[in-house]
């Protein structure tokens, strides 16, 4: 009787994993997905990433700096029926917070659920209750945070594993620097050095659990003109060299997951 009992609840987690990702694979397919970002899927790999992650759909999900909400169309609705999405974005009143509230807005059916938040570091916060999140996500966004320094990034992340549950994760994706190449005090490039985002996680009471390579790109050597920018989708060269910087991609990217100490 206990091997029925114990077979019978191994096939119910097995089938329970199966549906998970085949909800996250539905909401990657979604018709709601705008057709340019569905065409970066092939660099950026939203299936592999938040599965590496450990994404579940009954999770209580942060995702930091949307953005124009790339991510925000795959998590909304994978996340609606038996988790939450909080999406921290600017202030209401700010230029890219009220894009992303306008973008919720424009589609009830998939965004209805969804709860913007203030997030506008280093000093505004408004993530949640202390312990309060399964897991928290943010895409190509540290260098943006290192323009007020080390501590900023620091102070930044110390937020995000204050509303962190214990064991909670947290997972970062981001432009990576070559360890042989110097990164500038505010990570003008756009490229960050993998070593320092592991050291500044560490000190805002982080683990580093697992990396991934899901992400890299051995074509992006990281030396750009006009840094991450020059490649696509930006393409800040416009047509100058276009064919080349198509050829090469998006960025070579890290891909950490990092859990709350």
């Amino acid at each position: 009787m206990k091997r029925l009992i114990l077979a019978a609840m191994l096939a119910t987690g097995i089938a329970g994993a199966a549906h998970a990702d085949d909800a996250l694979k539905s909401a990657i397919a979604g018709e709601h997905r705008a057709a340019a970002n569905k065409a970066r899927d092939a660099f950026r790999h939203p299936y592999e990433t938040l599965t590496f992650f450990g994404i579940k759909p009954t999770m209580t999900v942060i995702e930091l700096s949307p953005g124009g909400g790339w991510y925000t169309e795959i998590l909304a609705p994978y996340l609606r029926e038996n988790g939450k999405l909080i999406g921290a974005a600017g202030a209401p009143e700010s230029r890219g917070g009220k894009a992303y509230r306008d973008k919720l807005a424009a589609d009830a059916k998939v965004y209805d659920k969804v709860m913007p938040v203030v997030f506008e570091p280093p000093t505004r916060f408004e993530l949640g209750a202390p312990n309060s999140a399964d897991m928290v996500v943010t895409f190509r966004n540290l260098h943006n945070w290192l323009g007020a320094g080390d501590e900023a990034v620091v102070t930044t992340l110390k937020e995000v594993h204050k509303v962190l549950k214990p064991n909670g994760v947290l997972g970062v994706v981001e432009h990576r620097l070559p360890v042989k190449m110097t990164q500038d005090a505010k990570a003008s490039s756009g490229y960050m050095h993998e070593a320092y985002v592991i050291r500044m996680a560490d000190l805002a009471g982080f683990k580093l659990a697992a990396k991934s390579e899901v992400n890299a790109n051995p074509k992006d050597k990281a030396d750009h003109e006009k840094g991450v920018w020059t490649l696509p989708p930006v393409l800040a060269n416009k047509d100058k060299d276009r064919e080349k910087y198509m050829a090469i991609g998006e960025s070579d990217r890290m891909t950490l997951k990092f859990v709350k100490k």
